[in-house]
């Protein structure tokens, strides 16, 4: 058989209990979702299971799936941090988007496929994150590998966060840049980094916020050494984008007044120069909305998560955004995303800006949430966003564990290496602000009932 070694790896990953496998759901994304059976491709056996029935839904409904043909949890398992993707304004805007411009794009972005839609959206965008110019992408992974692989190459060095998402540990990989990564949030050690680096352009890339840990970035240390480094600063703020700031304008915004620079992390070695005074100069002074800002920032979020709906953009000065339109293969060398999508994000970005009663919302239940879990056996890692992680430790412990949740009629998944290190496997629950006071109080109970 041509591909037994394949299946010997697959057998080896599924008795280490790390076998990944597809859930089919047959309702809408939402706090309630309906699971009609799991995928088994990746079994010893080799055996699938058929494709997942189509289920009808009736327009303006969530789902018109019965207990009968598939079983509904409670879900804390989604990005939709605000209860968008099934959003009344952003379906009629789909429709009518789908009306007016059809259902595929049918080119690339730079052969006949950027439409008036994209290009609203993406001048929209621009002024809402308080950037020059905005690129869209079709996805958050094409964005993070075009950016870093248009502005970085031989010769030049990208440093990197220890805990950053794949996405840009691929993009720095295929760059071909000299790599030095630097323990997570660690100032001290990046700071020792970039010192040692004499040429070539330098580029810092980050998550915002760390999803699978919920933590933040310290971005106005980060931009401190910036400015002493000439280095650029690339920001994935996939998980704080529609979430953090004021109007949900992301990471940048809810950094509003930079503390003096420090160094956080790890002790700072004797050999490693001081930061300029004042450390900021044009970096990360902030501008009259109160947005963090830099010229030397590339900011990239998607649109999947809070937003709603699908893609990813990267906002940075028009320079920036030129120079990836001429060299970031991932945007040129692919179909555009269908229009409708933009036109759906569109009404997504009246939403983030007219209605902050979902992050309210959101705020409360972060809190309610924390307050119920202290007294578990397992570790509530320290996050003030809606990524909520309880360390379990163990693969199986941690198995068990989603398993007992989702026999409550609970959906929380268990999160495994290669994805967090070994030995520190979790459950990460998300919230969103279409949850309710008592469905996290179902939640603690349930976990409470667990750690009996």
């Amino acid at each position: 058989m041509p591909f037994t070694e394949l299946q010997r790896q697959l057998d080896e990953r599924a008795a280490q209990g790390l076998q990944r496998r597809r859930h089919v759901l047959e309702s809408a994304q939402g706090v309630r979702i309906t699971v009609g059976g799991t995928t088994r491709c990746c079994e010893a056996s080799g055996a699938g299971v058929p494709p997942p029935r189509l289920l009808p839904q009736t327009a303006g409904s969530a789902s018109n799936v019965s207990e009968a043909d598939g079983k509904s949890y409670l879900s804390f398992c989604s990005n939709d941090y605000l209860g968008l993707t099934n959003h009344p304004q952003l379906i009629a805007a789909l429709q009518a988007g789908a009306q007016q411009y059809g259902v595929g794009a049918g080119a690339s972005h730079l052969v006949s496929g950027h439409f008036a839609a994209h290009h609203q959206l993406e001048n929209e965008l621009a002024a809402f994150v308080n950037k020059p110019a905005v690129l869209l992408f079709s996805a958050g992974y094409l964005a993070n590998l075009g950016a870093v692989q248009a502005l970085v190459g031989r010769g030049d060095a990208v440093f990197a966060d220890k805990l950053n998402h794949a996405s840009l540990n691929d993009a720095m990989l295929l760059s071909r840049a000299e790599i030095k990564r630097y323990r997570h949030n660690d100032m001290a050690q990046l700071a020792q980094l970039l010192e040692q680096t004499k040429s070539g352009r330098k580029l810092i890339i980050t998550d915002a916020v760390f999803s699978m840990d919920g933590d933040m970035a310290p971005l106005p240390e980060l931009l401190a050494l910036c400015e002493q480094h000439d280095a650029w600063l690339l920001v994935d703020d996939a998980h704080g984008f529609g979430v953090l700031g004021e109007d949900g304008r992301g990471s940048l915004s809810h950094f509003k007044s930079p503390p003096a620079p420090l160094l956080q992390g790890g002790e700072a070695d004797d050999d490693i120069p001081p930061l300029k005074k004042g450390g900021r100069g044009d970096l990360a002074h902030c501008e009259k909305d109160n947005t963090l800002h830099s010229p030397r920032i590339i900011y990239m979020a998607t649109l999947g998560k809070a937003a709603g709906v699908s893609g990813a953009f990267v906002a940075a000065e028009q320079v920036v955004i030129d120079t990836l339109v001429q060299h970031a293969r991932s945007y040129i060398y692919t179909t555009a995303s269908p229009p409708a999508l933009a036109a759906a994000l569109l009404a997504s970005l009246n939403i983030l800006r007219e209605d902050d009663r979902r992050r309210g919302q959101l705020r409360k239940l972060i809190a309610q949430l924390r307050a119920g879990l202290m007294e578990l056996p397992w570790q509530l890692m320290p996050s003030q966003t809606p990524i909520q992680p309880l360390l379990v430790g163990g693969n199986e412990e941690t198995m068990a564990l989603s398993e007992g949740l989702r026999a409550r009629g609970i959906w929380v998944p268990a999160i495994r290496p290669p994805t967090v290190p070994q030995g520190k496997a979790r459950l990460r629950i998300s919230l969103s602000a279409a949850h309710s006071e008592q469905d996290v109080a179902q939640l603690i109970g349930a976990l409470h009932e667990l750690a009996c």
